[in-house]
């Protein structure tokens, strides 16, 4: 299959979800075309499947804000034409869905039907995709796509109940690709941590909702009874309150802020405990990432978070905002070994369940169900 992937290339999660995706399609033989306004961050452009487009957006001082859902639908059209693309695949409802929609209507006036696939990610249907003068547009965009899919059973359930849904939703979990997460070279801990000290990381966009300040003070009691230090791992607009916070809280010799990285299984090598106290999450690749590596995650009960960290044997579940809960369950993993080693074990076991080659087949069903559906 010719697959078109529209994404946004950035660290979150979604956009190094459908990078993941679209090399493992390429290796599967697939012509995979990234379209989007950058090159994603984790694309290698060495197999000869795989290409990019850049959408660029012509600056016009007319514009306040410059259309970029219009350059991309134009891209769209152009590609579709140029490659002979047969189906679309984009990543967030908005402004990805809605600009594959018009470029479906613009293709199908010059006789050519393309389907297009949704996948839903979270903040565009809870967050961004919830506020009133994006609903209408989201709701429109997800009943006139092709094939709907989900990262997770709470954000399908989240889209029924918030938005006018007409249509099925299918739940395709995030993957990771567990034989890629093995370091061959053993993980020099000495570099990070002393002898007697345990390594807790976290790893996000450092977002608002990701409650940085939660995994800080969690952290702060772990130490005064466990001797650990702190890796922070990503950038955002709470790195700088964090640091304050550490600052305050006399942790500064105990933290270590690396911003964004793309070696992440480098980093987790080295962790003993993944904390994930986000104030929601659709899936928490975050968390999947790190138990890929033997990690176990200390993370809250919202959202998909749930579905992939298993209360009690891959890490332990905690309401949000209870750092006292979380602090206490993170101690008791790490203050004993022989536990620390099982919910490693666990973790990992739990991972593998998510392996990008049995999440594969549901995708490539998915793209034969949406051709087969455009030709009815």
């Amino acid at each position: 299959m010719k697959i078109a992937i529209v994404c946004y290339p950035t660290f979150g999660g979604s956009g190094v979800v459908a990078t993941e995706l679209g090399l493992e399609l390429a290796r599967r033989g697939h012509e995979i075309h990234f379209i989007t306004y950058r090159q994603p961050v984790r694309l290698a452009l060495l197999n000869p499947n795989i290409h990019y487009h850049e959408v660029h957006v012509p600056e016009y001082p007319l514009f306040h804000y410059q259309p970029y859902e219009l350059a991309l639908s134009s891209k769209l059209v152009d590609m579709v034409k140029l490659y002979g693309i047969e189906l679309l695949h984009v990543h967030y409802a908005i402004p990805h869905a809605y600009a594959g929609y018009m470029a479906k209507k613009m293709l199908k006036e010059q006789g050519i039907r393309i389907p297009m696939v949704t996948t839903l990610h979270g903040t565009d249907i809870t967050l961004v995709g919830n506020h009133p003068f994006y609903k209408p547009a989201v709701s429109f965009s997800i009943n006139h796509s092709d094939v709907v899919t989900a990262v997770s059973q709470d954000l399908k359930d989240d889209t029924y109940r918030l938005f006018d849904i007409k249509r099925d939703i299918y739940v395709i979990p995030n993957f990771i690709e567990v034989k890629k997460t093995k370091i061959e070279a053993p993980c020099q801990r000495s570099a990070i941590a002393g002898e007697s000290q345990k390594i807790i990381t976290h790893i996000s966009n450092f977002r608002e909702v990701k409650r940085i300040p939660d995994v800080v003070k969690i952290f702060n009691e772990i130490q005064k009874r466990v001797p650990s230090k702190l890796m922070m791992v990503g950038d955002g607009p709470e790195r700088e309150p964090a640091e304050q916070l550490v600052e305050e809280l006399g942790l500064t010799d105990k933290v270590v802020f690396f911003g964004n990285s793309n070696e992440i299984n480098e980093i987790l090598c080295f962790s003993d405990l993944f904390l994930l106290p986000s104030q929601t999450e659709s899936f928490g690749l975050a968390a999947l990432e790190a138990m890929a590596v033997g990690v176990p995650v200390i993370s809250t009960n919202t959202g998909g978070l749930p579905e992939v960290n298993r209360d009690g044997f891959s890490g332990y579940l905690g309401n949000v905002g209870d750092v006292a809960y979380m602090a206490e369950k993170a101690v008791s993993i790490l203050s004993d070994e022989y536990k620390l080693a099982a919910f490693k074990q666990n973790a990992l076991d739990v991972a593998k369940e998510f392996d990008i080659q049995k999440i594969m087949p549901m995708y490539e069903n998915i793209y034969r169900r949406a051709l087969k559906q455009q030709l009815v």
